[in-house]
C-alpha cells in the first residue's frame, strides 16, 4: 500500500473495533462470532466501552470501507490482558482485513501509532501467537520478547508478549 490512508480511531468506530478483534484474536479458528466476544472478557476487555481518554488508534483504509485498526488501551489490575507488562504500559491490538492482508497496512498503522504513541507512554506491549508471521513486523519496528513470558493461549498454541520501549 503505497500510500495508506489512516485515522485517529473515535469512540464511534467501536463497532469497527470488534470487527477487528475478530481478526486479530483468530476468532474463527475457534468457531466464535464478533458477538461471541463480548461475552469473552479477556477478549472484550479491548474494545468495550472504546474511547476513554487513555485509549489511542489508528483505523486505516478508506473511509467508507476501513481495512484496518490498530489501537492501544492501558488495561490494569483485574483488566490486565494476555500482554501485561505493567499499569504504565498500554497494550496493543492490530488486525488487518484479509481482503487488505500483504498491502502494507499493518506497517503504516502501526508506525503511525508507535509515533502517536511517543510522547504518551513509556512503552506498548502486545501478545502475538509464537508462529504467527505478523511477529517479524513487531520485531521490525522493535519490540521485543518479554523473558519467560510464553503461555499456552485460549487456542492451546503458545504465545508471547513483546515489548516497545518508547522512551
Amino acid at each position: 500500500m503505497t500510500s495508506a490512508l489512516l485515522r485517529p480511531a473515535v469512540a464511534a468506530d467501536e463497532p469497527f473495533l470488534w470487527e477487528m478483534l475478530y481478526e486479530a484474536s483468530h476468532a474463527a479458528d475457534q468457531g466464535l462470532t464478533v458477538v461471541d466476544l463480548e461475552t469473552i472478557p479477556a477478549l472484550s476487555r479491548y474494545v468495550e466501552g472504546w474511547g476513554v481518554e487513555s485509549d489511542l488508534g489508528v483505523i486505516g483504509g478508506p473511509a467508507e470501507s476501513p481495512c484496518g485498526a490498530a489501537w492501544l488501551r492501558l488495561l490494569t489490575g483485574a483488566d490486565a490482558a494476555y500482554g501485561y507488562v505493567d499499569d504504565a504500559t498500554p497494550e496493543l491490538a492490530i488486525a488487518v482485513a484479509p481482503r487488505a492482508r500483504g498491502t502494507g497496512l499493518g506497517t503504516a498503522m502501526l508506525e503511525r501509532l508507535v509515533a502517536d504513541a511517543a510522547g504518551r507512554y513509556p512503552a506498548m506491549s502486545l501478545s502475538v501467537r509464537e508462529d504467527n508471521p505478523a511477529r517479524r513486523l513487531y520485531q521490525h519496528v522493535g519490540f521485543v520478547d518479554v523473558p519467560r513470558s510464553q503461555i499456552v493461549n485460549r487456542a492451546g498454541t503458545t504465545s508471547i508478549t513483546m515489548v516497545l520501549r518508547l522512551r
